[in-house]
């Protein structure tokens, strides 16, 4: 088959176009033809080097979100055939960790991740173990598929799961236009949430405003003033971040007394500063999202594919065509996802 192999760290020159061996299935494993895998940031910074993921070893084929049909199954799989749809949930533990037992692999001492420190989806195919494959319902494409598994996922744990968002809530919720965020603003107003987004062009608040916010800012915008005036004085219940040190202090400054400010993110530097006593005087909380969960992922693929919202694609490019879809991802002008199709 054909795959991107990356044999070193740099520019996009470390990854090249190769025949591999086709995967095989093991006992309870399925191989899944590839029609569609999204590129992340993760893929980008560990293609630079160094390494983020622990067992990480070149070469390395990459690509974490990854929807197709299965193309070959094991003797022991039950539940899936030869031709169903499937989307993949990247993330796999040992299977036998108290982490795993409660259904958080994510956490994991040992994990895996598809794309990330396995073989990925940057291929023609690729072997997954059985219970990572997800079927697609008719209704929606392998291309809106392939755009769910980490950016949706991460969203719906930070904004369900941890961040508690319900119905009259107000959420701020930094860089709107990310994908991440794309998908946080639509299940936020899913929960009966109304949403202060902000953003960093006039095209993406454009994005924003789109998907439904109720208030959209620029980033350089008075938030705080605008939040209060939104909320007659009170602030924002949920702080929604995963931009970090850029916006710390906004988020935190947005929020009502008791409010919650959900981390899950630090593009913009990790290192913040913060007034303990303003933390324990105004009753905040600072939650970290931390590694979603199969039951987080099951989740958030019935929301999804019960109907009302969309995953934005900003580009696709075919396996030969890496070197241009990696630059258009490193030009952070990117509204939604960039699609890599073999």
């Amino acid at each position: 088959m054909k795959a991107l192999v990356q044999t070193g760290f740099g520019g996009p020159e470390v990854v090249t176009l190769r025949d591999v061996p086709d995967p095989e299935p093991g006992p309870l494993d399925v191989v899944v033809r590839v029609r569609a895998c999204a590129l992340n940031r993760l893929d980008i910074l560990q293609r630079r080097g160094p390494a983020i993921l622990p067992g990480f070893a070149l070469p390395h084929i990459a690509g974490m979100d990854v929807a197709g049909e299965v193309a070959a199954a094991g003797d022991g799989v039950r539940g899936l055939a030869t031709g169903d749809r499937v989307v993949l949930d990247p993330t796999l533990g040992c299977g036998t960790c108290a982490d795993c037992a409660a259904g958080v692999p994510g956490h994991c001492g040992a994990l895996r991740v598809v794309g990330g420190n396995v073989a990925g989806g940057f291929a023609e195919y690729v072997a997954v173990p059985h219970h990572l494959a997800h079927r697609v319902p008719g209704h929606v494409g392998l291309d809106d598929a392939a755009a769910l598994p980490t950016a949706w996922s991460t969203a719906w744990h930070a904004t369900r799961t941890v961040g508690e968002v319900g119905r009259d809530d107000v959420v701020l919720l930094q860089a709107a236009a990310s994908a991440v965020s794309i998908a946080a603003l639509q299940l936020a107003r899913h929960a009966g949430a109304r949403v202060v987004a902000v953003a960093g062009s006039d095209a993406k608040m454009a994005v924003a405003h789109e998907l439904g916010a109720d208030l959209v800012l620029r980033n350089d915008d008075e938030v705080v003033a605008a939040v209060r005036r939104f909320t007659g004085g009170r602030g924002a219940d949920v702080a929604l971040d995963h931009v970090g040190a850029a916006t710390w202090h906004t988020s935190m400054d947005a929020l009502r007394t008791g409010g919650r400010l959900v981390t899950f993110g630090n593009t913009s530097g990790d290192e913040v500063t913060i007034s303990l006593a303003g933390v324990y005087h105004r009753g905040l909380r600072l939650l970290g999202s931390g590694a979603y969960s199969e039951r987080d992922f099951a989740a958030m693929l019935e929301t999804y594919y019960g109907g009302g919202m969309r995953v934005l694609r900003t580009g696709e490019y075919g396996l030969d065509e890496m070197p241009a879809a990696s630059a258009l991802a490193e030009s952070r002008e990117t509204v939604g996802k960039i699609l890599v199709r073999p």
